[in-house]
């Protein structure tokens, strides 16, 4: 697979432009990323700009918190998907999950997966709030509930994806489910060694740049 198709460019930031959105559209039109990543109110305009191509708009649930209500991401999934998002990525409870409240964390993560209908689902744990045990377990639930994918981070909380994540995470999936890595991927080398460890996706605001073989100084 050409390098390109693990990239979702992203632009997730509270303040971003049309303007803004509209440049890593044509950016991920030049390039031929997988997807272009935005938040929902953004994902109408990015389904009508990408229309007849080949990258998907991505988007994201419960962002980026997850403290949102089970139904609420159901909800805003839904929602998502008839405005022409091709994937979505949603943040687990991660309260609940420090709680130990297994169950919920399951049934709010399946909640997204029946809502989605088939569309890919990707669970954002924010490995980077998790102990060893929690990111084991909040991956074996994503699993559980169907998920297409795990992912590391949001790119909003205290730390984005390591090369140990994405190889526990791996590890705990097996070989079949998808695993992103987001959040401080600035590089090719950075691209590169997390492929290595088991990432099928990568979340990246530093596309072009990385392509490019440049470092970027993006947090997302």
């Amino acid at each position: 697979m050409e390098l390109a198709k693990y990239i979702d460019h992203t632009l997730l930031k509270a303040d971003a432009t049309t303007e803004q959105i509209n440049k890593i559209v044509a950016e991920a039109k030049e390039y031929n990323f997988m997807s272009v990543c935005v938040n929902p109110t953004h994902v109408k305009h990015c389904a009508e700009q990408l229309k007849g191509t080949d990258v998907l708009v991505c988007t994201v649930i419960g962002f980026p918190l997850g403290a949102t209500t089970s139904a609420v991401k159901a909800f805003e999934t839904k929602d998502a998907i008839q405005n022409g998002a091709g994937e979505v990525d949603m943040v687990i409870n991660i309260g609940a999950l420090k709680d130990g409240n297994d169950d919920l964390v399951y049934e709010d993560i399946k909640a997204v997966v029946d809502a989605a209908a088939g569309v890919t689902t990707k669970v954002i744990i924010e490995t980077s709030l998790l102990t060893e045990d929690e990111k084991r377990r909040a991956s074996e639930l994503a699993k559980k509930a169907g998920a297409t994918f795990v992912k590391t981070s949001t790119g909003f909380s205290t730390g984005g994806a390591t090369i140990e994540d994405v190889k526990l995470m791996r590890e705990t999936v097996g070989p079949d489910m998808g695993v992103k890595a987001s959040g401080g991927v600035r590089s090719l080398e950075d691209v590169n060694g997390m492929i290595e460890a088991g990432a099928t996706r990568i979340g990246a605001s530093a596309g072009v740049e990385i392509l490019n073989g440049q470092q970027s100084d993006q947090d997302y």
